[in-house]
């Protein structure tokens, strides 16, 4: 562990290559982040999880995926989950508490029971982004609800049910992308509410989370910091830190969306100074993901505490 760097990558296809099985051994990432490219069917997926677990010796790597449900459904060649998006559970949860108990549980219960199997340990749920009328589509139906009682309560529900089932979960996105009227995989979105008002909702949300793990929004929240967005910003990780009392791992969403306009050089290194500990690059881009790597310094104590409480949580 301690050898390791303070970066999650993404790889290019369903099996390790030569340049990927070197560029592991030589930069040593923190975890790895799987998408649809990487995933065809149960054995090649377990091969995959399997290599990589090899070259680590470590049975219990950390190994992610964005497996929400709905539009953002990776395992869609295993399991089709399209209706059961965040947008459904909320609506059940309204309707009807005691059906959503136990609906959204036996939901959790077989994503966990599916993830496990493939030798996959952590999940990027619970979405925690408040549905804002004239928000972006990037969220859309992947968020709960607009309201922040509802959306903290099944985020709590989400993140007990995951960590029992020894699957880690990472809220998303800290403190709030629901207002953003852009998609950050493309632009910036700039959000001008005031403090008082992001206290009370989008960030309310967010508040005192028992995830091990944190994603921020690469959104720019203008009247708190007007020059950065979130991930390149120190005055909102310590908001997340000190107000949110997030006492955990922050990873910033994925370096190569447009959203940061910096060069990939500088966006990993901003990252690093604004307080995040651990950086996020998905593409599989063997070029880029070497730059993200040269300047990701190596794991500190921090992460190899927090690291061990996954661990703990997952054996």
């Amino acid at each position: 562990m301690i050898n390791r760097r303070s970066f999650i990558t993404g790889l290019k296809g369903i099996k390790l290559n030569h340049n990927e099985i070197k560029f592991l051994k030589k930069f040593k990432p923190w975890g790895i982040i799987l998408f649809s490219r990487n995933l065809k069917n149960f054995n090649q997926i377990k091969n995959l999880t399997n290599h990589i677990k090899r070259i680590f010796k470590d049975d219990n790597y950390p190994i992610l995926i964005d497996q929400e449900g709905g539009k953002v459904n990776r395992l869609s060649q295993l399991v089709s989950l399209d209706q059961f998006n965040s947008e459904y559970f909320g609506n059940l949860f309204l309707k009807n508490k005691e059906q959503f108990n136990i609906t959204y549980k036996l939901y959790i219960d077989y994503i966990s029971n599916v993830l496990k199997n493939l030798g996959i340990n952590i999940n990027t749920v619970p979405v925690l982004d408040l549905r804002h009328p004239g928000g972006s589509n990037v969220i859309g139906n992947r968020s709960f609800s607009r309201n922040v009682k509802v959306v903290s309560q099944i985020g709590d529900f989400c993140i007990k049910n995951f960590e029992k089932n020894s699957i880690a979960s990472v809220i998303k996105h800290v403190p709030g992308h629901g207002l953003a009227k852009v998609d950050s995989h493309n632009f910036t979105p700039v959000i001008k509410k005031s403090l008082s008002f992001l206290k009370k909702n989008d960030f309310k949300v967010f508040k005192k989370k028992k995830s091990l793990f944190a994603m921020t929004a690469h959104v720019i929240f203008k009247k708190i910091d007007p020059l950065n967005t979130v991930t390149h910003s120190k005055i909102m990780i310590n908001l997340i830190r000190n107000q949110l009392k997030f006492k955990n791992i922050i990873i910033s969403d994925d370096l190569s969306m447009k959203s940061l306009k910096y060069s990939l050089k500088e966006n990993t290194i901003k990252t690093f100074v604004a307080g995040c500990n651990l950086v996020l690059h998905c593409n599989g881009n063997i070029k880029e993901m070497t730059i993200v790597a040269k300047n990701s310094p190596k794991v500190n104590s921090f992460i190899i505490k927090k690291t061990s409480e996954f661990y703990k949580n997952i054996s």
